[in-house]
């Protein structure tokens, strides 16, 4: 019994044995298969880092030989410029250098030419001692007896020359008497519009009482005098109760001068140095008003861009008449005019506006210029940069110049209508002011001329010279000469006196 109790438990231990032998033996090969599929799944992935990694290789690869050719392009053309700039550097050096013998060939030209010249006077002298030292022993009298002589035989020729041009000129009128009855209506005519031209010449300045005229034309009418000089505006100072009279054609002049003495007044100091700091104080701010003027014009218009220097002949207007037309008031017309045709045609308005605030630019310019004012419009309008069609309707309106913007019609029949209003113009007045600018413009012609006035509706010229660089006896010629190219150039009814004045004026100050 126990040996069959034994032998079943062996018998079991056996089997056990086996079961777990059995068991070892399948867990292994799972194992060993799990480890085979992780070494597959660990090259399988090995492979793939590997494509990456040259993938991402030839990527950084690509970038950079992109980068370097970039780079290499840059600094070859760097380099062409570099070679480009060098080749125009020598080019310029060579020209310097060529220029810089040329300058030093004639620099030695002109110096050669110059101790010529200079000897040539020298020459020129000693024969001119010569040949007055034989006409004296000749004529048996000395330079200045001869040339006393020769001046009274040349006034006693004048005073001959001169009446018999005048018995001619009165037989002539006698014979003529019809002729001469018409040129006295005719002149006749033109000194009564000159009632026209004083309303539009003329400033009347209030003053408080008499003694305030006292007071502005100072002891021996030097303040007076100084106001007139640094103004260019006649004063007049008369009985007229509570009021002085301040003419000139010029309305700047007169705003001006109406401005300065109202400083003056007020403040109560009045002498030629105060006067003066005054006058140049007063101007800039009027030249400050003159441009605000042209600002708020164009603000009102709507236009925009405009160079400063065009708002300023813009604010110019203001104080400039055109036939007794208010050139600003004129202009502003016909901008609107003009705006309102364009828009009715289908074209733009604004540049229609534009064209026609500008048309009468050329007639405000400082610029001493022989153009017509339309012309000149144009030339300063394309001086400071509007466009094309502008330029050309500006230069047109008159029909001065070839019209070849669409726009050119429009400003040419704007300025027509509003020139054409009844009571608009006056031609007298235009033709009154361009003859005292005209006396102006010929004395200011001269050398040594520095300021010039026509005043007393241009039947007196001042004239201001520096006393540097003219003499006495120089300024007494140039009255002559200017009288006698006014009288040659230039239509006037009666007589222009001219006055040449030379002032030497000596300032120190005591410290």
């Amino acid at each position: 019994m126990l040996f069959y109790m034994l032998a079943a438990l062996g018998g079991a231990a056996i089997a056990l044995t086996i079961y777990i032998l059995a068991s070892k033996a399948s867990s292994k090969g799972h194992a060993d298969a799990i480890i085979q599929k992780a070494k597959l799944e660990a090259e399988n992935l090995k492979q793939e880092k590997i494509l990456q990694a040259k993938e991402k290789f030839l990527q950084l690869k690509s970038e950079h030989e992109n980068y370097v050719n970039g780079k290499n392009n840059e600094l070859r053309d760097r380099e062409n410029n570099i070679r480009s700039r060098e080749g125009q550097l020598n080019q310029q050096a060579s020209e310097l250098g060529k220029r810089q013998h040329d300058l030093d060939s004639l620099k030695g030209q002109l110096n050669a030419q110059k101790v010529q010249l200079t000897n040539k006077l020298e020459e020129c002298e000693r024969l001119t001692l010569q040949v007055n030292k034989e006409l004296e022993s000749v004529a048996g009298m000395s330079a200045e007896e001869a040339k006393n002589t020769l001046v009274e035989n040349m006034k006693a020729q004048a005073r001959t020359e001169a009446q018999a041009y005048i018995n001619d000129t009165m037989d002539e009128a006698r014979m003529n008497a019809a002729k001469e009855a018409k040129r006295i209506v005719i002149n006749t005519i033109q000194r009564t519009a000159t009632e026209t031209a004083i309303e539009n010449a003329v400033t009347t300045f209030p003053i408080d009482n008499d003694e305030v005229k006292g007071r502005i034309i100072g002891r021996e009418g030097r303040n007076i005098r100084a106001l007139e000089a640094a103004t260019g505006v006649e004063i007049v100072v008369d009985d007229t109760p509570d009021a002085i009279l301040l003419s000139a054609f010029d309305p700047v002049r007169r705003e001006v001068a109406r401005l300065s003495l109202h400083q003056l007044v007020v403040d109560g100091r009045i002498h030629p140095a105060r006067i003066e700091e005054v006058v140049a104080k007063v101007s800039k701010q009027l030249e400050d008003e003159i441009l605000e003027t042209g600002k708020r014009t164009c603000i009102d218009l709507g236009i925009h861009g405009l160079n400063m220097e065009l708002v300023k002949l813009i604010g110019r207007m203001k104080y400039r008449s055109s036939y007794g037309q208010n050139l600003l008031q004129h202009s502003r017309e016909v901008a609107n005019i003009c705006s309102i045709m364009a828009a009715e045609l289908g074209l733009n308005p604004k540049v229609a506006k534009r064209a026609g605030l500008l048309h009468d630019i050329g007639k405000v310019s400082t610029e001493d210029s022989e153009l017509p004012h339309a012309l000149l419009g144009a030339k300063l309008a394309e001086q400071y940069k509007e466009r094309p069609e502008i330029c050309n309707a500006v230069g047109s309106h008159h029909e001065e110049m070839e019209m070849t913007s669409i726009y050119s019609p429009l400003v040419l029949v704007g300025d027509a209508i509003s020139g054409a209003r009844p009571g608009a113009r006056r031609e007298v007045i235009e033709s009154y002011i361009k003859r005292l600018k005209g006396m102006e413009d010929l004395a200011s012609s001269y050398p040594g001329v520095t300021k010039s006035y026509a005043i007393q509706a241009g039947r007196e010229l001042r004239v201001i010279v520096g006393a540097e660089e003219v003499s006495d006896e120089q300024a007494a010629h140039l009255s002559t000469d200017i009288a006698q190219r006014i009288q040659d150039e230039m239509t006037y009814p009666g007589q222009v006196k001219i006055t040449v004045i030379r002032e030497t004026r000596s300032v120190a100050i005591a410290k």
